[in-house]
């Protein structure tokens, strides 16, 4: 702006400066015109004087100098011509002076040469006697005379022009100055220009209206930032060229990204061709999902794209931990397909063991054998299916069942003694200690809890080993503890012995017997309790299960 206004000022004073130049050379010019018509009249009257007195021999030995005279006769004639022979001029009778001077006794013209350069005076007076004597006078032209003060001119202007950049680089800045230093934080507290009120006033009130707008989105901003920074599930917000407008913590440490990485490019971020790929076809094809592995774990990616007016302006890109869906899933699948084969043996050995004796193939004295075999096997498949039917109803809440007061001490002591005879038959001991303690819970589920560790124990011990049951009050909690001396669990099953159907060591879990699911109704039980299960194992050494449950349930 200041340059615009300094040119604007330079481009005035320079033109204004050249019409002054042209207008005093004008009116210089016809001052000097006016004066010389007057002298050349004056002469001219002096000159009529002489004729009129001396008649022609007043011409005689005429010096007239820069003058020009010449004495017309009443037929327009040339009689006399100081510059001229007068018999080859011409008739001056036409000319405007002559024929103004015949009219009316003077007369007055002025004309131009052929090349411009000079100027004519003339002035013409009848005589007494009707001949016209006429004088003229030549004087540069205006242009000539404009050429001749040219240096003088030139100085001036130059002077003129630097004054003027100065004044006009001067003005500028000086009329800049009060809109440079507006303080439009506070439009209305400037004291400067009357016109940049309305102006002013307008900024005054749309800043207003953008200070309640910032606090608005800054609010929205701060709730939307304090919605995400919580959620465990991540969400990045991107415009139309896939850069991030927003992202949650979350969504960083999965993308190995920072949450001030706001503005980068997503796959400058992060490479991963299926991150690509999921953001293609979400631009392309609209909503589309895929599942992710991460070091944190499985999860699952949702993206979006975001439609205003017909036309994608963004895409939003979620993010949700699948781990323990498809850590679920595939405890489902191996769920079914060990129930399949849990089933499928025994069924497959009764079926056997049937079909021999019913065609006739099985000796007299083996038939007790096969018959054995067959209860065997039944049984074991009742306790399957009611170790299945029992953690179904687990799963389900076991809404049915009603907390009670319960004794842990007494129900401890009931399922050592009715284990006891299948230890001592293994070359075990046995041995319950502890206080009476009251809790709120299930007996049969409290129940079923120390049977199925108590019963683990003895499977997964040694002969001659031991195996103790201990039951104590800690403060809020009661504690159930239950401590072998058998072959231990390695580290890398520790985490899963409490999967449905998992197993240690198969050969020796087929062999004791285990349908594989104590545990696991272990695990459901103390979850319906509110209890914590700790377990601690040294191959060779034995383990030690610790449940403990809140008093009041």
């Amino acid at each position: 702006m200041t340059k615009r206004i300094f040119r604007t000022i330079l481009i005035v004073a320079v033109c204004v400066l050249l019409a002054a130049v042209v207008l005093f050379m004008t009116i210089l010019y016809d001052y000097f015109s006016a004066v010389g018509q007057n002298q050349l009249r004056t002469q001219l009257d002096l000159a009529s004087q002489g004729v009129i007195n001396e008649g022609a021999g007043y011409f005689d030995g005429l010096d007239a100098k820069n003058y020009r005279i010449t004495w017309i006769g009443t037929n327009g004639k040339v009689l006399f011509d100081s510059a001229s022979e007068a018999e080859e001029m011409e008739n001056h009778f036409q000319r405007e002076e002559v024929k103004e001077a015949f009219a009316e006794g003077y007369g007055e013209d002025s004309r131009y040469s052929s090349t411009l350069t000079e100027r004519y005076l003339y002035s013409a007076k009848r005589l007494p006697n009707g001949t016209v004597l006429r004088m003229s006078v030549t004087q540069n032209s205006l242009l000539v005379l404009t050429l001749g003060m040219l240096q003088p001119i030139c100085v001036i202007f130059a002077a003129a022009f630097i004054l003027s950049v100065v004044l006009a680089s001067r003005l500028s800045k000086k009329i800049v100055k009060p809109l440079n230093e507006l303080n439009l934080d506070e439009p209305l507290n400037n004291e400067e220009y009357d016109e940049l009120s309305p102006l002013l006033r307008r900024i005054d009130v749309q800043q207003r209206q953008i200070q309640r707008q910032k606090k608005e989105l800054e609010r929205k901003q701060s709730e939307f930032d304090t919605v995400t920074r919580g959620m465990t599930e991540g969400i990045v917000l991107l415009n139309q060229k896939s850069a991030i407008l927003s992202i949650n913590r979350a969504a960083a440490q999965l993308l190995e990204a920072s949450t001030f990485d706001a503005g980068k490019d997503i796959l400058t971020v992060n490479r991963r061709p299926e991150l690509t790929e999921l953001l293609r076809k979400a631009q392309s094809s609209g909503h589309c999902e895929t599942v992710m592995d991460f070091e944190s774990g499985i999860y699952q990616l949702s993206a979006s794209p975001v439609v205003s007016d017909g036309k994608m302006i963004g895409t939003v890109l979620l993010m949700f931990d699948a781990t323990e869906k498809e850590k679920n899933e595939q405890i489902r699948r191996e769920f079914t397909a060990n129930v399949s084969h849990e089933l499928k043996t025994p069924l497959h050995a009764i079926l056997g063991s049937a079909e021999l004796m019913a065609n006739g193939m099985v000796k007299t004295e083996d038939i007790p054998t096969f018959s054995t075999r067959i209860y065997t096997e039944t049984q074991r498949m009742i306790r399957l299916v009611e170790d299945i039917i029992r953690l179904s109803h687990l799963d389900e809440g076991a809404e049915d069942m009603k907390h009670e007061e319960t004794d842990l001490l007494s129900i401890a002591d009931s399922v050592v003694e009715s284990l006891k005879p299948e230890a001592e038959n293994s070359g075990m001991t046995m041995e319950l200690r502890g206080e009476k303690t009251v809790i709120q819970g299930i007996p049969q589920l409290l129940e079923s809890i120390v049977y199925n560790l108590c019963d683990n124990a003895i499977k997964y011990n040694r002969k001659g080993g031991s195996v103790s049951v201990e039951v104590k009050s800690d403060n809020e909690f009661a504690v159930l503890t239950v401590s072998d001396t058998g072959i231990g669990i390695p580290p890398e099953h520790r985490e899963r012995i409490f999967e449905r159907f998992y197993r240690v060591d198969k050969s020796h879990s087929k062999e004791i017997g285990g349908t594989g699911l104590g545990l696991s109704i272990v695990k459901h039980a103390a979850r319906l309790h509110h209890a914590e299960i700790d377990l601690k194992s040294v191959v060779e050494v034995g383990t030690t299960v610790t449940v403990k449950f809140p008093k009041n349930g």
